[in-house]
């Protein structure tokens, strides 16, 4: 059986990182992650410049019986 979470995680250095970071940060509860889905992506901009960029992500994971 698989199951999948919700999570959203922001990085100052890019997408690839932000999707990172949520599979690193998940990891530290969720065991047999198998996969991530990116939903959404977005970016904060301050005087014409992207200070930040997030990931909405699906993550999914095997229970275990």
């Amino acid at each position: 059986m698989v199951k999948v979470i919700e999570v959203i995680a922001s990085s100052t250095e890019g997408f690839s990182e932000a999707t990172q970071k949520a599979v690193e940060q998940a990891s530290k509860t969720v065991k047999n992650i198998k996969s991530i889905y990116i939903k959404e992506m977005n970016a904060n901009v301050e005087n014409n410049k992207i200070v930040t960029y997030a990931v909405n992500a699906k993550i999914s994971f095997e229970i275990e019986d």
